[in-house]
């Protein structure tokens, strides 16, 4: 609601004439004033989303044989399982070749297997669990981002990922292909009219992507954001790629980085548990959690990965549950 000051004239009203002339005036200042109310907000900036309580964790790509039951799972948080990896690579060959979108399962489904996909999710009603597409190498070589046409690995896609997602009960799916050897436009095209249709056919729930701070991947998920944003739920940024000198500050400040790269998405924050010198430390990345929590920024966590996390207890993944779940609202 708002209010509007209309000055008339202090001369006294002689004729009927005039009395018709006055209203008309003050009606079209408060239809100026609307209008300009209007234009206002049709260009404020875009929001990011506020302080959340997704939690998510990826699982099965190192095969030491992690369960989804290890994990602690609070149960005031929304908890997405992201099992790695699908990649449109062969499995039976050495080394592996591109497939052109038809996806094989190279996450240790000997263990997180369907039976173990819905014992999960019935026993924790906040639990969905999602695949992730790609990731950085399979066998110790490069994934690459390769197809022969774009109808051809759309249609390819989403046929082997709709029986995969259909045998596994999954919920949804995550893009982490991270070499490309195709341009961004066609990156683009192809993985957003595989989301929508995915989407659209209620195949899966949500999709996220998972780009990190290079220029060549910012380019192709920034091309695929400015076109298909708006079928994607989360961006999974991997901010602890960045370097091990990373203080608390520079890491909100890469945050809001991406908030101006991504506008309008729910951006989560992320560290990894594996055993590394080189990428930013955990403590500073739950210091810079809690700094964006208190901005009311903090949409979300995720972590790399479950697998390295159990040697330790996952005592940082329970760390960041706790966090989230005690979110203050803004």
């Amino acid at each position: 609601m708002f209010f509007c000051s209309c000055t008339f004239s202090n001369q006294p009203v002689r004729t009927i004439s005039q009395l018709h002339i006055m209203v008309q005036m003050a009606s079209s200042k408060l239809i100026a004033v609307a209008f300009l109310s209007s234009l206002l907000a049709l260009h404020a900036p875009m929001t990011t989303a506020a302080n959340s309580n997704l939690f998510r964790d990826y699982i099965g790509a190192i095969f030491n044989g992690v369960r989804f039951t290890d994990v602690p799972i609070n149960p005031r948080v929304r908890f997405d399982f992201i099992l790695a990896f699908v990649i449109d690579y062969t499995t039976a060959t050495e080394p592996p070749t591109p497939t052109n979108g038809r996806f094989n399962i190279f996450w240790q489904n000997t263990v997180l297997s369907a039976a173990a996909v819905a014992s999960i999710k019935q026993s924790n009603p906040n639990v969905r669990v999602a695949v992730s597409l790609g990731g950085a190498t399979v066998n110790n070589r490069p994934v690459f981002f390769n197809i022969t046409s774009v109808d051809s690995w759309v249609q390819n896609a989403v046929a082997s990922l709709t029986a995969i997602v259909r045998e596994y009960n999954l919920d949804g799916i995550d893009i982490d292909y991270e070499q490309f050897q195709v341009d961004p436009a066609t990156f683009a095209e192809c993985v957003g009219r595989l989301v929508t249709t995915l989407k659209s056919s209620g195949v899966i729930k949500f999709a996220s992507i998972a780009p990190f701070d290079n220029a060549d991947v910012q380019r192709h998920y920034q091309a695929l954001w400015a076109s298909y944003g708006s079928v994607i739920d989360y961006v999974n940024f991997q901010f602890y790629a960045y370097s091990a000198s990373t203080t608390e500050a520079q890491y909100v400040s890469h945050f809001d980085d991406q908030i101006a790269n991504y506008p309008g998405g729910n951006i989560l924050a992320s560290f990894t548990t594996a055993p590394t010198t080189t990428s930013v430390p955990i403590n500073t990345s739950l210091n810079a959690c809690r700094t964006l929590q208190s901005q009311g920024k903090l949409y979300g966590i995720f972590i790399w990965a479950a697998d390295h996390s159990r040697s330790q207890g996952f005592r940082f993944d329970t760390q960041a549950q706790a966090l989230l779940a005690n979110a203050p609202s803004y």
